[in-house]
């Protein structure tokens, strides 16, 4: 265990002195016992030592090696640590990606207007097909009552018809209120990306690169 210990710590339990002198070990172990040795004290290992210098002085502390759970427990702040770094650095490159596609405020918003243009045009068609759909029901069932008195004579087909656009109806109408929601996406998107395009409007551009100087032979 000793073995392991040093090889944990990059002690060497008979290492060359360095050039200060010999060095001192002073810990307290588990009983409370104060223990001082020429080399690393093994009734110590699990727990801070202290290198002194033949003058008494600290030369250094020498701590013990982790155990399993502090082990895994670095290893998970590490993962942690690089895992936000990654986000960070992802964050940045959006950032840079969107400061390109909108430099200003005024790009920004024009790019919403085109957005919001778009749906508005795929609605209004939307709500055009639903018009002709609902003049026709009313054709339909204004053939329909004509055969009010006799319904025997009615022909099967008007019924398919209704239903046929009934059904039409009903897929344009789910298809406008799909838009509806498209457009408030639109509205949350390009709210997000204003509140955080803002700072990034307000701070200063960063300098630019100065070109390496060009170094012609004499």
């Amino acid at each position: 265990m000793a073995a392991l210990w040093c090889a944990a710590t990059g002690v060497q339990a008979q290492a060359p002195q360095p050039a200060g002198g010999p060095s001192i070990y002073a810990c307290v172990d588990s009983k409370g016992r104060r223990l001082t040795s020429d080399r690393p004290i093994a009734e110590c290992l699990d727990r801070e030592q202290r290198e002194l210098n033949p003058s008494g002085s600290l030369r250094r502390v020498v701590v013990p090696p982790p155990t399993e759970m502090e082990r895994l427990a670095q290893e998970a702040r590490d993962r942690a640590e690089v895992e936000r770094r990654a986000q960070a650095a992802e964050q940045a490159r959006r950032e840079r990606v969107m400061l390109v596609r909108y430099p200003n405020e005024a790009a920004h918003n024009a790019e919403r207007a085109s957005a919001l243009q778009r749906v508005d045009e795929s609605m209004a068609l939307t709500r055009l097909r639903i018009g002709q759909l609902e003049r026709q029901q009313k054709d339909v069932e204004a053939a329909m009552a004509r055969f009010a008195a006799d319904s025997a004579k009615m022909p099967n087909g008007l019924f398919q018809e209704k239903a046929d656009v009934l059904k039409a109806i009903g897929i344009q109408k789910k298809a406008l209120a799909e838009l509806e929601q498209e457009k408030q996406r639109v509205h949350l998107r390009f709210d997000t990306e204003s509140a955080q395009l803002r700072p990034l409007w307000a701070s200063p551009p960063p300098e630019p690169a100065q070109p390496a100087p060009i170094l012609l032979p004499r």
